[in-house]
């Protein structure tokens, strides 16, 4: 190894270990997949719409997990999924937008049993008769073996570009040994583009309608950042996807992505 190479996975070592001392908690995820069952992840990409016209009674007779605005889709109540993740500081802040009061009324009005996972360190604004479960979010990139250790613990996974990656690691942690992704598109590269005032447009369609003024709000997210930042952040997304392969088959889990045409390369395909 060179000593470039040491010097970058010492530097690396210290910043896992100082992140996960400043930022994680101790964390005891429950083992809900213990028993063999399968783990459903859906993202919220437009194939998840085919998916669902193709598999909806697959989808209602396994356990699942939705993410981020999906309970804001019809879909949400006829699926009824028992696992709700959400991880962007977003849907934490005081003062909420429209479309996020209405997915935490959403949540609020499902009537079936329902665990939520949310973030160490953010507060809910709303009252939630559902069980809460609180993980770590910090993400780290550090030596195999470190990662290893820190992932074994829950507390740390890799960076969390995308509530997918959080999600995923949830369903390791619950001990779901079979898990698989629908709805994962992440096909970000073919609506991005700049503008003739050199701003970052990202169009980032969902299987569900986008209310009024949300791509407004994603646009704004964007403002300040350059182009090489952005796909900088899609190879720390695609990245995390292949150390949570290398992790997941070091612990005897099989995770298959479902998606059709998904952009993920990490996991092996088949159809739901």
């Amino acid at each position: 190894m060179s000593h470039k190479n040491i010097f970058h996975t010492a530097a690396d070592l210290l910043t896992a270990l100082a992140k996960v001392t400043l930022g994680s908690h101790r964390s005891a995820i429950p083992r809900y997949g213990e028993d063999g069952r399968r783990l459903i992840i859906m993202g919220n990409g437009p194939s998840l719409r085919q998916t669902i016209a193709d598999s909806a009674d697959i989808l209602r007779q396994t356990d699942t997990m939705a993410v981020n605005f999906a309970a804001n889709s019809p879909e949400f109540f006829t699926l009824r999924p028992r696992y709700y993740i959400l991880a962007d500081p977003h849907f934490f802040v005081a003062d909420q937008n429209e479309n996020v009061r209405k997915l935490w009324k959403n949540l609020g009005s499902a009537d079936w049993k329902m665990t939520i996972f949310v973030p160490f360190g953010t507060k809910l604004t709303e009252e939630i008769r559902h069980e809460v479960v609180r993980f770590n979010a910090v993400g780290v990139d550090a030596p195999e073996w470190l990662e290893n250790k820190l992932f074994a613990m829950q507390r740390a996974m890799p960076r969390p570009r995308n509530v997918l990656i959080p999600a995923i690691m949830l369903g390791i942690w619950m001990d779901y040994k079979d898990i698989v992704i629908v709805g994962a598109d992440h096909s970000w590269m073919r609506t991005l583009s700049v503008d003739s005032e050199n701003r970052i447009i990202s169009v980032q369609p969902h299987f569900y309608k986008e209310p009024e003024g949300e791509q407004k709000r994603v646009n704004s997210e964007y403002e300040g950042y350059r182009l090489h930042q952005i796909v900088h952040s899609f190879y720390v997304a695609f990245n995390a996807y292949h150390q949570i392969a290398r992790y997941a088959k070091t612990k005897g889990i099989t995770i298959y992505n479902a998606t059709p045409e998904s952009f993920i390369d990490a996991f092996e395909r088949r159809t739901l």
